[in-house]
C-alpha cells in the first residue's frame, strides 16, 4: 500500500478506507479538498506533531523601525510566538554587558575549583533582577490573522538597521516540504471521518429512497456514525497531543 505523500494521495487513501473503488463514494472533488483542508487545519491547531519549536532570526530594516513591527514575510507558518529579544550591536552591550562580565569571571573561577552552587545562586539572582527590571525579553502583540509581530520597545534606540531580532516560536511543519505529514496516522483517520460525514450529508437528501433490488439509502446513519468518530478523535487529540495553552498566542 502506497503511503500518502500529498493532499491528492491522502484523499485517495481516505476514499479507499470508505470502500472505493468497490463502492462509489458520493462526494464531490471540491468537497473532498475542503474536508482534507479542514482536517489539516485541526491537526495543525491541536496536534503537537504538527508544530516544532524554532528560533527565527529577522534582520532589522529601516521599514521595521518606522512601522514598529516585523512583517508577515518573516513569519510564514508561525503558529505561536513564545518570546522575542534583540540580538545585535546596539542591544547586547558588548564587554560591558552585565551577563558578559558575570560569565567571564565566574566561568574562570569554576575552572579552578569555584563553587557551582555560588554560580547557580548568582544566575538565579540575575534572572530575578531581569524579571523585575528588564531582562531583554520584549512584550509582543501577535495575531495569526493579522500576521505581523508588533514589539513593545524603542525601535529607534534599542535596535539599528542590520541588527537581528530572535523570535522563539512554534512553527507549523509544512506538509508540502515534509510530506510524511500526510501519512500521519491521526490525520488519516480524522480526514477519513470528515469525508464520511460529508458523504452522509450528501445522502441524507435521498433518505428512504429505494433503489432497484430493494436497497434503501440511510444517509442519517452514516452521518451519525461519522459524527461520533469525529468527536472521539477530537477529544483524543485535545487530551493527548494538544500543547499547553500559551498566553502569547493570538
Amino acid at each position: 500500500m502506497a503511503k500518502p505523500n500529498s493532499k491528492s494521495s491522502l484523499i485517495q487513501y481516505c476514499l479507499r478506507s470508505l470502500g472505493a473503488p468497490v463502492i462509489e463514494v458520493n462526494v464531490d472533488e471540491d468537497q473532498l479538498d475542503d474536508r482534507v483542508e479542514e482536517a489539516l487545519q485541526f491537526y495543525q491547531e491541536y496536534h503537537s506533531d504538527a508544530v516544532e519549536r524554532v528560533y527565527l532570526k529577522h534582520e532589522v530594516t529601516s521599514d521595521d523601525i518606522t512601522n514598529g513591527f516585523i512583517p508577515s514575510t518573516s513569519l510564514n507558518l508561525v503558529q505561536n510566538i513564545q518570546r522575542v529579544f534583540p540580538f545585535g550591536s546596539t542591544s547586547t552591550g558588548g564587554m560591558f554587558n552585565v551577563k558578559y562580565q558575570l560569565h567571564l569571571n565566574d566561568i574562570y573561577n569554576l575552572n579552578y575549583g569555584g563553587a557551582l552552587v555560588d554560580y547557580e545562586m548568582r544566575m538565579q539572582h540575575l534572572s530575578l533582577m531581569g524579571q523585575i527590571i528588564d531582562d531583554g525579553v520584549k512584550h509582543v502583540e501577535w495575531n495569526r490573522h493579522r500576521n505581523n509581530l508588533r514589539i513593545d520597545m524603542d525601535w529607534n534606540n534599542e535596535v539599528a538597521v542590520g541588527d537581528y531580532i530572535i523570535i522563539e516560536c512554534d512553527r507549523i511543519v509544512d506538509p508540502d516540504t515534509y510530506v510524511d505529514v500526510y501519512n500521519d496516522y491521526y490525520l488519516k483517520k480524522y480526514a477519513t471521518a470528515l469525508i464520511k460525514k460529508q458523504w452522509g450529508v450528501n445522502l441524507k437528501k435521498f433518505e428512504g429512497m429505494q433503489m432497484p433490488g430493494g436497497i434503501t439509502f440511510n444517509g442519517q446513519q452514516m452521518f451519525d456514525e461519522a459524527q461520533d468518530e469525529i468527536e472521539k478523535l477530537e477529544e483524543k487529540a485535545r487530551l493527548n497531543w494538544e500543547l499547553p495553552v500559551d498566553f502569547f498566542s493570538g
